[in-house]
């Protein structure tokens, strides 16, 4: 069952063979791809990636005894190549393209990040843990298309099933281009036996014993709901990004919100109307409280100047960061709801209204 499930990932990406199991979730499918980018980068030490990546990453390579370097995004959030270019060497081992970040939902440009790392022969991982299944959309959207068509390129990929692919927490996955890295993860051990000459998935696994429930529950989940473009899994996926645009432009429309980015993914990021960013964060932090009392439940997220500036012209700075809201928008009911939602949340931004 996890054989054929993750193929189906592996389908989903574009690739013919593959080399892939489940983890326990997106950090340990991480570690394994920095891992291999390690043993297979002849004494290179050195992983790139945006500044606004996951942290596992920076906390992977510590744990690898690598050493990560941020690099600088554009104000959308997006790895800028001309600073990775700057900071590219022979040392570099790995280049981390995050398909999705967790705080805003933005893509990173992979297309033009690939060519890049290859001039200097680095491992290419795609860090697509909340977004790797807008690949089955991406073809429908101008803004996704040339970066995720660029996925099927990526050494590895990791997809996190327990984000958009309905699962619980514990089912993550870690997919391999080269089946022949499997080579990296052959061990031997006089008390294991195996009853078949193929390769097993506990030779391709840095974890051990796992529990079969993701694999079958993913499985059963990929029956009902195929990873097709036109199938119900797919509308799903187009109902999330129908509910961050109609979102987005309901904040653009408000008094008592400020649109930011506006949102690539699901993810819907916008503070809080107020005229300096300390006042602006107190705000958000009320309007936070003010939904959950409605039963909205949105979360609260902390922006630098740099990337909050370029949407927010009129904010005078008197902090270096401000926080604003973040909306989550990954359920398929998300756009049924959209009209609740903007209720809720303009009545929770009157509510802390201070004039």
């Amino acid at each position: 069952m996890e054989k054929e499930a993750v193929a189906a990932l592996a389908h989903m990406l574009g690739w013919k063979i593959h080399l892939g199991h489940l983890t326990g979730g997106g950090t340990l499918a991480n570690l394994e791809a920095l891992w291999l980018a390690r043993e297979l980068g002849g004494g290179r030490r050195r992983v790139l990636a945006s500044r606004e990546a996951h942290y596992t990453h920076a906390r992977m390579s510590a744990v690898l005894g690598m050493d990560f370097l941020p690099i600088e995004v554009d104000r959308n959030g997006r790895m800028d190549p001309a600073a990775l270019a700057r900071k590219l060497d022979e040392d570099v081992a790995c280049v981390v393209a995050t398909l999705g970040t967790t705080a805003q939902g933005a893509v990173d440009p992979l297309a033009e990040i690939l060519p890049l790392a290859r001039q200097v022969g680095a491992w290419v991982h795609g860090d697509a843990a909340y977004g790797g299944y807008f690949k089955l959309v991406a073809t429908q959207y101008p803004t996704l298309a040339q970066d995720f068509a660029a996925i099927v390129d990526c050494d590895s990929v990791a997809i996190d099933p327990h984000k958009h692919g309905l699962q619980p927490y514990g089912c993550g996955a870690v997919l391999f281009r080269d089946p022949t890295v499997g080579r990296v993860y052959r061990h031997d051990s006089p008390y294991t036996y195996f009853s078949s000459e193929d390769l097993h998935l506990g030779e391709i696994s840095l974890e051990c014993s796992r529990p079969g429930a993701a694999a079958v529950a993913l499985w059963a989940t990929q029956r009902l709901l195929p990873l097709t473009p036109e199938g119900e899994f797919a509308q799903g996926l187009r109902a999330g990004l129908a509910a961050a645009a109609g979102l987005y432009h309901w904040v653009r429309e408000s008094e008592d919100f400020v649109a930011l980015a506006p949102p690539t993914l699901d993810i819907v990021v916008f503070g809080a109307s107020m005229a300096t960013a300390s006042a602006a964060s107190a705000r958000a932090r009320a309007i936070l409280a003010a939904a959950a009392a409605r039963d909205l439940h949105l979360a609260l997220l902390r922006l630098p100047r740099d990337l909050a500036a370029a949407w927010w012209p009129g904010l005078a700075w008197d902090a270096e960061e401000v926080t604003v809201l973040r909306c989550c928008l990954l359920k398929p009911a998300h756009l049924a709801w959209l009209d609740a939602i903007t209720t809720r949340l303009g009545a929770a931004g009157e509510a802390t209204r201070t004039d």
